[in-house]
């Protein structure tokens, strides 16, 4: 196949040029002109490590060197290298806090830029902070924050509002099942997370949540624990057929009433 090269002051022209153009007109359709932007809260702590993966979004999309970051108008890193052009309410604080305590000084966003570099580099780092799972979910941040916002949406007329305000919002259903399983069935998340991936309890409760909520195999994997999303696909499967049932805990989470 052969590929046309333009010029890029004519591509950057033409993306003007199309950006111009009204919804109304074009007919536009997808997210950006028919739909709300993902929402997650955010712990304070969680705030750092997501100003990293926003900063890196032109780095991943090929759009621009890490080392030529700054140069690309279009990034809020290029807003935060050049102190000026920012917004009134725009701090960087967090960010700067996040990779080792920097100031935001001429030396501090410096070495901002290089931990950015860095980091665009280190899979290993990325993992630990979360870039795989950025996107997903409705909330992060430690353990007790997200207690915190649950206990916050326990009013029925404020859960309501708060999750139809968007489909994500569905998962602290999800987490206040959890909860409540867990208690029915005496057990911490301390045990949640040191049980085997296919004790019978757990899989009773993967089963109730897929059945009960329709909850995603890939969100029950990572929240109980149970390894890959075929493990979860599996284990549920063999319960079904009443292969390694344990009838105690089936019983008792079958108590469990459904969230509304």
């Amino acid at each position: 196949m052969f590929k046309t090269i333009l010029p890029r002051r004519l591509v950057d022209r033409a993306s003007r040029s199309k950006n111009r153009q009204t919804t109304s007109s074009r007919k536009e359709n997808g997210h950006v002109f028919q739909g709300r932007y993902k929402a997650i809260l955010l712990d304070e702590g969680a705030i750092g490590p997501v100003c990293h993966y926003i900063h890196l979004n032109p780095v991943r999309a090929g759009l621009v060197e890490s080392s030529d970051l700054e140069r690309y108008g279009a990034s809020s890193f290029h807003r935060f290298w050049h102190p000026r052009r920012r917004r009134s309410h725009e701090s960087f604080a967090l960010a700067l806090n996040s990779a080792g305590g920097l100031a935001d000084t001429p030396k501090g966003r410096r070495l901002y830029g290089d931990y950015l570099g860095w980091l665009a580099e280190e899979d290993k780092e990325q993992k630990r902070l979360g870039f795989e799972r950025m996107c997903r979910g409705w909330v992060k941040g430690t353990r007790d924050f997200r207690k915190a916002v649950l206990a916050d949406l326990k009013s029925d007329a404020g859960r309501r509002v708060t999750e139809a305000e968007a489909a994500e919002m569905r998962e602290p259903r999800w987490e206040r099942a959890v909860s409540n399983l867990l208690e029915r069935l005496d057990r911490s998340e301390e045990e949640l997370a040191q049980s085997p991936k296919g004790a019978p309890w757990k899989v009773a409760m993967a089963r109730l949540l897929r059945e009960r909520y329709l909850t995603p195999n890939s969100w029950i994997a990572e929240r109980l624990h149970m390894g890959k999303v075929s493990t979860v696909q599996s284990a549920v499967s063999r319960h079904r057929s009443g292969s390694g049932v344990d009838p105690k805990s089936w019983e008792e989470v079958q108590k469990h009433e459904t969230l509304g």
